[in-house]
């Protein structure tokens, strides 16, 4: 296929995924994959033997040029003996932190206090209800903003035995201390819903571009694969928790109306990235295809709320090809990690029976993948 043949069906694409009244807003330059292979140093980060030895989720946020913070959900500590985690307890939530300039820079891992000898999360509910598995942050200003799903069990006893019942907003006053140290104020987001026909969820990702804030979302009505579909709102940066100052990407313009926020595409994760793209050259959403499976694929976008391209594959993780007892899932890139037309991608890969996870502890540990992009003409 002749490279202007490629870009006549490239645009007729881009064009039906613009929504209505986007035709303004010029379309992206969807940059070719030249090479996507796993990045094995950056596994080993995550590889101890004691302590902090497993987790998923696996955002991260560069707090300042000498230190990065990292957040994961369901976390395992404890030690590895014998290839497996006996013995190991889970608790909800971690962090870690690390300074990026160092080459064999190691992460300090931190949970909570511990509570009658046993480990504890680092984030829990303010009204004492289940427990929180964090999604992105951004540093605005002096402060560390965290988006915080608030979860309690489901029906039922299977990997997926749980249902969202919140969405907070965490404000850490002090992120220059350690997170043992932070200052935490929580306000609960207005906007979350989690119905049985109908989820609208906040904080999958967030951008900080030009002293605003863009909260990427989901929302989901119905059940089936391919239904999630992404949502934006923006907010200027030092008001992050005024709920009356957010707008609502709409299909006009932005909106103080929840109602009027437009799908902008579909096929998305619960969890992704939104970041920039070197040079100029617009922005790049990172994501597990439908939230679960083997397919990390990227949008890309010339301004923070799109239109966006159809999805272009990065990377297909062989994990579930080797083993039909695992799944892939949670992936997003990590833009402060690269230089130049890359991008250093995460995902994280699960079982299907609980228990392995305690006999395997290569399983449930983040995996890294270096995407390098075709520069810009």
């Amino acid at each position: 296929m002749t490279s202007a043949w490629q870009s006549i069906v490239g645009l007729a694409i881009l064009a039906a995924c613009t929504p209505v009244g986007r035709t303004e807003t010029p379309l992206p330059v969807v940059p070719a994959v030249v090479k996507a292979e796993p990045a094995p140093e950056w596994d080993a980060k995550f590889a101890g033997k004691e302590g902090w030895i497993g987790g998923d989720g696996v955002y991260s946020v560069a707090l300042s040029p000498r230190r990065v913070l990292w957040l994961f959900g369901d976390t395992f500590l404890g030690t590895v003996k014998d290839g497996g985690r006996s013995g190991a307890a889970m608790v909800n939530n971690t962090a870690g932190v690390m300074d990026p300039r160092e080459k064999d820079a190691v992460i300090r891992f931190v949970s909570g206090r511990p509570k009658d000898g046993k480990p504890t999360a680092l984030l829990v509910p303010a009204d004492g209800k289940g427990w929180f598995w964090p999604q992105a942050a951004v540093r605005a200003g002096d402060r560390l903003l965290v988006f915080l799903p608030q979860i309690e069990r489901g029906k039922g006893s299977g990997v997926f035995s749980f249902k969202h019942i919140g969405q907070w907003l965490a404000v850490v006053e002090n992120p220059d201390d350690a997170p043992e140290k932070w200052r935490v104020k929580q306000h609960k987001l207005p906007f979350a819903e989690f119905g049985p026909d109908r989820v609208q969820s906040w904080g999958s990702a967030v951008l900080a571009d030009e002293g605003r804030l863009y909260v990427y979302g989901y929302q989901e009505k119905g059940k089936g694969i391919g239904k999630r579909q992404l949502t934006v709102a923006r907010v200027p940066a030092d008001k992050a928790e005024d709920f009356t100052a957010w707008r609502f990407r709409a299909a006009d313009g932005w909106s103080a109306k929840l109602a009027e926020a437009v799908a902008l595409a579909d096929g998305l994760a619960t969890e992704f990235s939104v970041s920039r793209l070197p040079g100029a050259r617009g922005y790049v959403a990172a994501y597990t295809e439908n939230g679960l499976g083997d397919r990390i694929v990227a949008r890309f976008s010339k301004t923070p709320d799109g239109p966006w391209s159809a999805p272009v594959l990065l990377f297909k993780c062989p994990d579930m090809a080797r083993d039909k007892g695992v799944f892939c899932y949670a992936a997003k890139a990590h833009p402060w990690a690269v230089k130049g037309d890359e991008l250093l991608v995460s995902y994280c890969v699960n079982t299907w029976e609980f228990a392995r996870l305690f006999r395997a502890e290569k399983m449930y540990r983040p995996k890294f993948v270096r995407v390098k992009l075709a520069p810009a003409k």
